[in-house]
């Protein structure tokens, strides 16, 4: 199973994690750690039970929003919709009485004000990872896996790189992607640059060309973007810690604050995926392992505000 939950400190104090800095329209960036929890709500809403769902059981058609990130949401080569979490949405909507399940591509820091303002999909479908600064905006399902990160390096490890503190210690040059919390987790580490990179592929090239020493990601993204390339490996998957407390990864589906009555019912679906074991069948091809199920919540993972229900 993935690691015990510690201590809350390290979710809800600095604890944002692999693309969660862009959250604002046209990628803006939340650079503050520590929001108060999910239940908090801007002032132009707040939660509501809605009536998507039965809207999208008229319609038979529910639009998910995707980022084009291997493994968690793509399109692949024959232009269909993939990944963990779209294979998830795949089973749970129609089992709600949605058939068909619809894909909207954009950029990651989009998806947020494209779910919420524009309205472009109906729930963000991108494995995209909880915490306290993205509750205040969305309302989030459970999360349905938790992850490590991992750095790909040149083979053999040459400079032998285990943590961000290892970079730090060693002068090393570290690349992170667009909107990678990774990013942040080294710098409190004390790694003063890191050089961001569009995405994994990227990281994985600059690795092999030596532009860089290693390239910081999700233990489940680096180990499916280095299969098959010689150059390259991936370091042993660790647990990231910001002011010496657990950075918990955990990621889930992200739906609009007016729409508590859709994410119960999603929710619903996803803890009986949990139950029975479905759930690691489903996302087992994208290269997720029992390591990676988890049975964390998300009370644990952004506290409600006193009073307020989430």
């Amino acid at each position: 199973m993935a690691p015990p939950l510690g201590n809350n400190e390290g979710i809800t104090g600095r604890a944002v994690r692999r693309r969660a800095l862009l959250t604002g329209a046209g990628g803006a960036a939340f650079g503050a750690f520590g929001l108060s929890a999910c239940s908090r709500v801007p002032e132009e809403g707040k939660v509501q039970g809605g009536d998507l769902l039965e809207r999208l059981r008229d319609s038979g058609t529910v639009r998910i929003g995707v980022a084009g990130e291997v493994p968690f949401g793509y399109i692949d080569e024959d232009g269909e919709v993939t990944g963990e979490a779209p294979a998830i949405a795949k089973v749970i909507f129609p089992r709600l009485g949605v058939p068909e399940v619809k894909a909207v591509p954009t950029k990651f820091g989009a998806l947020i004000p494209g779910l919420t303002q524009a309205r472009q999909f109906d729930v963000v479908s991108a494995g995209m990872y909880i915490n306290p600064t993205r509750c205040e905006q969305v309302l989030f399902s459970d999360p349905d896996y938790l992850m490590l990160d991992s750095f790909i390096v040149k083979k053999g490890n040459p400079h032998g790189i285990r943590t961000y503190e290892d970079i730090a210690e060693k002068g090393l040059k570290l690349a992170s992607g667009t909107a990678y919390a990774e990013i942040d987790y080294a710098k409190a580490a004390g790694v003063k640059d890191v050089l961001v990179l569009p995405d994994q592929v990227a990281g994985l090239d600059a690795v092999a060309q030596g532009r860089v020493d290693a390239f910081a990601g999700t233990n489940v993204t680096v180990r499916t973007v280095i299969k098959k390339n010689p150059r390259v490996e991936a370091t042993k998957p660790f647990q990231p810690e910001v002011d010496g407390k657990p950075a918990y990864g955990a990621g889930g589906f992200a739906f609009r604050l007016s729409e508590k009555n859709l994410r119960d019912a999603f929710n619903k679906e996803l803890h009986k995926l949990k139950k029975s074991g479905e759930l690691l069948r489903i996302v087992k091809p994208f290269g997720f392992t029992e390591a990676e199920m988890t049975d964390l919540t998300l009370r644990k993972l952004c506290p409600p505000v006193k009073g307020v229900s989430s």
